[in-house]
């Protein structure tokens, strides 16, 4: 059963008062949001890191329920780069299994509400079990035409624009293409994010001022906003507060 589109409008209506002053006819299409603080939770609730994670993981649940409701087309969560592989193995070993956890308990709920779900990332360096899993809840959802979410997992900016010049490159060596030819459209169309508008709204919880190697190319004009909020405590009230202000900002993209 898939969610028809004016039902969605209908529910994202009469949800919460908050949401009124909410223009859904300027709404980002792709909000990016860096999730960050659920170990500084942790530690500020003197509880083990993981627990932090674990709470995170009910925020991730809100925000993707939330973003659907309001109407956002494409949301993408940073839930691990490239550099957490150097985190603690056990904290490693726990985030994967709350992951795999995840995977499960959400994909008939992404297949009701007619989400579409992706990866972005190096997918081949998590465990098999995770990957297993991963493609389960991508083919279960493939046919759905709602919102794409997408999970930045192993990713790295740096290395995603590594991976798309390699490409580029062997494509000049092997006469596919020419030089004069590339173009940026055509750098675009070798990153992982190839079949999604870049983002309009970059937000990032915890307070930290940087992008932490998030999606480099992509967020050229992003909006950005960054919230105190550690992401256990970020709310569906503050996600439409954001949502407000970007509605407030003039996007000029270098014009006058």
């Amino acid at each position: 059963m898939k969610s028809d589109p004016s039902d969605t409008k209908k529910l994202a209506d009469t949800i919460n008062p908050l949401e009124n002053g909410l223009d859904r006819a300027k709404l980002p299409s792709h909000v990016a949001i860096i999730m960050d603080g659920n170990g500084r939770w942790a530690q500020k609730k003197l509880l083990n890191r993981v627990m932090g994670h674990e709470k995170g993981a009910d925020t991730v649940r809100m925000v993707v329920r939330s973003c659907r409701e309001i109407g956002i087309s494409f949301l993408t969560l940073y839930a691990f780069s490239t550099e957490n592989w150097q985190r603690p193995k056990t904290e490693v070993a726990a985030l994967m299994s709350l992951l795999k956890k995840f995977l499960v308990s959400e994909r008939q709920e992404m297949v009701v509400n007619n989400i579409r779900f992706n990866v972005i990332g190096e997918r081949e360096r998590l465990p098999q079990a995770v990957q297993d899993e991963i493609q389960r809840t991508r083919d279960a959802t493939k046919t759905n035409t709602g919102m794409c979410l997408s999970l930045a997992l192993s990713y790295g900016g740096r290395a995603e624009l590594v991976k798309a010049v390699k490409e580029v490159a062997a494509s000049v060596r092997d006469g596919r293409l020419s030089l004069d030819a590339i173009t940026p459209e055509t750098v675009a169309r070798h990153l992982y994010t190839s079949d999604m508008p870049d983002p309009e709204l970059l937000i990032r919880t915890s307070g930290e001022m940087r992008i932490s190697n998030f999606l480099l190319w992509q967020i050229a004009y992003a909006e950005i906003y960054v919230t105190n909020t550690l992401w256990p405590d970020f709310s569906r009230e503050e996600l439409i507060q954001i949502l407000k202000d970007y509605q407030g900002r003039d996007r000029r993209f270098g014009r006058v």
